[in-house]
């Protein structure tokens, strides 16, 4: 039979493992308690403000930018909402794995992902697709994928597309201002950026907003002098004037009498400024302001208002252009038929260079010099549009015989379709030359007078004979109103020196209604193919456009109103001219 034996321990060795239990117990109570002394007081603000640096951010707020308005308050621009998808790029490259997911969303390769990414790794902020739909960019935000979250921006949208799109421009990604309008008043429509604070989660999406830091000042909003309605016209028909005759392009611009005011500014080709694709420097050039062409034989009414004004000439005096032809020394001045003799009056109803340049060298060449220039030939209107040109209008200490001779039906100076336009609103207006502005007025404005208001009348009676059977603008005619305006038309100077014997530039600017003039119009159509004459290809764009002017505002006709001006007899009657 086995024993056992009992082992036995002192009671000190039980009481020892206790205390030394508690001990490592109050040695860890005390290690927490220092641990959360040091957190909680000592290194409290350093580690809030790790904590904010990490879930607090101030982001920027974009500021609306301003509508631009036609006259009546039809919207031709507009911010709409749109959203960007962004990344913070350290936390995006730890999320490695889900780029693939990322990148077929954004309509990216992963490459393109991981470049970008390396590009920015540096940096707290990154754009990785900009003017998505505010769904798209949701749906993007939702996968949840870390470092990625959506930003609110706004993107121009412009309704007319194609037809305001030289004068108003367009915006680049950013909504600043690029061209046109939008670049003019970039400052008034812009805003003010502001900026806030808010708190992001691990992914870097925002959950709550926190305060505003900077506030946001929206842009306002800008109201043109465009009357869409005519702008839409003036578009449709000059579109189907360059379709007609194969043209490489023209313009026409319509200007109010009374305000200088621009109702219609419009150039052919266009472009759609709604499709980035489409802004190609040539397509949106405002020809309008930025291309000039010598103004040839419409040039003609301020010449002879120069002759009037003289008191050396008369409606009547008579002017010889036989044979058809005259040299000015070695230098060959013609008209398209022999006229044989003409009175003043209808030298300019024919057209005829050589009546026209047999005037002006009865006068001193400053004289018609100081006349152009009066009426705004060779400096800039004013309008409010980046890049607009003066054109030309040289002066000389000396001028030879043939230049002084060419200036006087437009050749040896250059202008743009508006300062062609406004220059027949000094006709139009009674001699005053007013400034021309694409911002609404909301009455007439002064301007500053330029030609006698006598001599004017007496032009513009003659401009009616251009607008009639025995003129050379016949289809310039509207039924119902006395149109009266002069044709033009150009052999292109060429880019070696001289003129292009086969490319022309057709010509016709006028205002209606005649017996008190509203509204100005110049056309312009560059290299139509075939049938050239201002008389053929503008004038019958111009009645189109004009005629429907009228209308829309209510324009009553004025066809049996008499001018109060009499031409007395005339001369043989001859073929119709350019």
């Amino acid at each position: 039979m086995k024993s056992t034996r009992h082992s036995t321990r002192p009671n000190g060795f039980y009481r020892a493992r206790q205390w030394m239990v508690l001990a490592l117990v109050g040695l860890g109570m005390a290690v927490l308690t220092g641990r959360a002394f040091q957190v909680q007081i000592l290194d409290s603000s350093r580690l809030q403000s790790e904590g904010a640096a990490r879930q607090l951010r101030s982001i920027a707020v974009t500021p609306a930018r301003g509508r631009i308005i036609d006259r009546n308050g039809d919207v031709l621009a507009v911010s709409t909402p749109l959203d960007a998808v962004w990344a913070h790029p350290p936390t995006l490259f730890q999320a490695a794995g889900d780029w693939p997911r990322l990148a077929d969303a954004l309509g990216m390769s992963i490459n393109q992902v991981g470049s970008l990414l390396d590009r920015y790794q540096d940096r707290e902020f990154v754009y990785l697709r900009r003017h998505l739909p505010p769904a798209e960019a949701t749906r993007i935000e939702d996968l949840g994928i870390p470092g990625v979250a959506s930003l609110r921006e706004y993107g121009r949208y412009y309704p007319a597309g194609p037809i305001t799109s030289h004068v108003l421009g367009f915006t680049d990604v950013d909504d600043r201002g690029q061209e046109g309008i939008e670049r003019a008043f970039d400052n008034h429509l812009a805003g003010i950026e502001g900026r806030k604070r808010v708190l992001r989660d691990r992914k870097g999406r925002v959950v709550e907003d926190i305060e505003s830091v900077q506030p946001v000042y929206h842009g306002h909003d800008l109201k043109l002098s465009l009357d869409l309605r005519i702008q839409v016209s003036a578009q449709r028909h000059l579109a189907q004037t360059a379709r007609e005759t194969h043209a490489a392009g023209a313009s026409a611009v319509m200007l109010d009498v009374q305000t200088g005011e621009v109702l219609a500014m419009v150039n052919v080709p266009d472009f759609n400024p709604n499709n980035r694709t489409d802004r190609t420097g040539e397509r949106f050039r405002n020809r309008s302001v930025t291309d000039v062409f010598e103004p040839g034989s419409t040039v003609k009414p301020f010449t002879l208002s120069m002759a009037l004004a003289s008191g050396r000439f008369s409606l009547e005096t008579p002017v010889s252009t036989s044979p058809g032809i005259h040299y000015v020394g070695r230098h060959p001045i013609r008209d398209v038929h022999d006229y044989g003799e003409l009175t003043l009056s209808r030298v300019l109803i024919k057209s005829s260079n050589v009546g026209t340049a047999k005037i002006a060298m009865e006068l001193a060449p400053e004289e018609l010099h100081g006349v152009l220039a009066k009426v705004g030939f060779g400096q800039t209107t004013g309008i409010e549009l980046p890049g607009e040109q003066g054109g030309r209008l040289l002066k000389r200490d000396r001028w030879r015989p043939i230049e002084h001779a060419t200036l006087s039906f437009g050749y040896g100076l250059s202008s743009t379709p508006v300062q062609l336009a406004r220059a027949y609103s000094v006709l139009a207006s009674g001699g005053i030359l007013r400034p021309v502005t694409l911002k609404h007025q909301s009455r007439p404005v002064n301007g500053q007078r330029v030609l006698p208001e006598h001599i004017t009348r007496q032009i513009n009676v003659l401009l009616e004979k251009v607008v009639s059977a025995e003129g050379t603008a016949r289809r310039a005619a509207i039924p119902a109103y006395r149109v009266a305006g002069k044709t033009g038309t150009v052999h292109k100077i060429s880019p070696e020196g001289g003129y292009e014997e086969s490319r022309y530039q057709a010509l016709f600017v006028g205002f209606a209604p005649a017996s008190a003039p509203r509204f100005v119009l110049a056309v312009m159509v560059d290299e139509p193919q075939g049938r050239h004459f201002g008389g053929e290809v503008a004038a019958p764009a111009f009645a189109r456009i004009m005629a429907d002017a009228l209308r829309i505002h209510g324009v009553r006709p004025d066809a049996g109103v008499d001018s109060g001006v009499t031409i007395v007899a005339h001369t043989r009657q001859g073929a119709p001219g350019a």
